[in-house]
């Protein structure tokens, strides 16, 4: 072999070796399949499969917007702004022990008019089957009536443990409050409960609480039934004395509304509410204000416009009329817009 061939086949080799080593660097990895997220109706509308279980999640909200208006006693007509934001997750799934969810619900207000400025973890808990526990509304907020003039129970949220057994028309429930938040230095439970049953197109729900550090309970009760062109709802309830957990409005009140459908977007409820023995802070009084019952009745009507302008947008208007015994009357409402998703 000369050195010719030598030089050429030398440099061949060079050659081979270098686009070999070319190649190799701008080779890529075969991309790992992506996995698009799936939908999931097992357990309603909104939730979808969180990518790599089988956890179904559901994220919702609401922002709501509102101008509120009273006729101050001392400096005429008053007004005040108030925005309220509220971010909800749900997470649920099948296991060999029943449905396992969570829920988890964030709340900031603004209220430059109101005076109110807080960021709160206003819900969060779990539920195993009809077990709940963790920090929820009881079944307290759920008493009263369509309108704006009805108020009972001053405390409705509580770290809380509950069982709820529901079939088609009837639901019982009972449950344990930690009431620690109403007493100071104490700590001190109260137990609820609730029944429920609906009879075709009416429906009656009666609950009731115990405060065991007080030693007083309370019972409450709303029926209600569609009735002509809309849906009338009587309400009432009886405390056997203040409470320092649940903070009762009065000893005991009652009172009616009607919504009346006027179209599939407007709806009007007039309503009327009737307090006896109000509690010494005065009618609508925030619950950390209530004080022992006293010989003071009162009365109060509203009426409030609801009008859907779109899916998930809603503007309402409210005017409240209240007067109680050894005050002047007063006037209030407001308008606001909501948007919920």
């Amino acid at each position: 072999m000369n050195i010719k061939s030598l030089l050429l086949g030398s440099a061949a080799a060079l050659v081979a070796v270098s686009g070999a080593q070319a190649a190799d660097a701008i080779i890529a990895a075969e991309p790992e399949p992506m996995e698009y997220v799936r939908v999931c109706d097992a357990f309603g509308t909104g939730y979808f499969y969180i990518p790599g279980t089988e956890t179904c999640l559901k994220i919702s909200g609401e922002v709501r917007a509102t101008l509120g208006l009273s006729d101050g006693v001392d400096s005429g007509l008053d007004w005040g702004t108030d925005v309220r934001a509220r971010l909800a997750f749900e997470a649920k799934n099948d296991s060999e022990i029943g449905t396992i969810g969570s829920y988890i619900r964030i709340q900031a207000e603004q209220g430059d008019g109101f005076a109110r400025e807080a960021v709160l973890l206003d819900q969060a808990y779990i539920t195993v089957g009809g077990l709940k526990v963790g920090r929820a509304l009881t079944w307290a907020d759920d008493w009263g009536l369509a309108g704006e003039s009805d108020d009972f129970f001053g405390r409705a949220r509580f770290n809380t443990i509950s069982y709820t057994y529901t079939t088609d028309a009837f639901t019982v429930g009972l449950g344990v409050d930690d009431l620690s938040a109403g007493y100071v230095g104490g700590e001190e439970v109260g137990v609820e409960g609730v029944v429920s049953a609906a009879f075709g197109p009416a429906s009656v729900v009666v609950n009731g609480v115990y405060d065991f550090g007080s030693e007083e309970g309370a019972i409450a009760g709303v029926i209600s039934a569609d009735l002509g062109p809309g849906t009338l709802g009587i309400a009432g309830a009886w405390a056997s004395g203040q409470s320092a957990g649940y903070r009762f409005n009065s000893e005991w009140t009652i009172g009616a509304a009607y919504t009346v459908k006027a179209t599939e977007k407007l709806s009007i409820t007039p309503q009327v509410m009737y307090y006896g023995d109000i509690n010494s802070g005065g009618l609508f009084a925030s619950a950390g204000s209530r004080g022992d019952f006293v010989s003071a009745d009162a009365w109060a009507a509203d009426l409030l416009i609801e009008y859907q302008m779109a899916a998930g947008l809603k503007a309402s208007a409210n005017v409240i009329y209240a007067d109680a015994d050894g005050s002047d009357d007063t006037w209030g409402g407001f308008v606001r817009l909501t948007r919920s998703f």
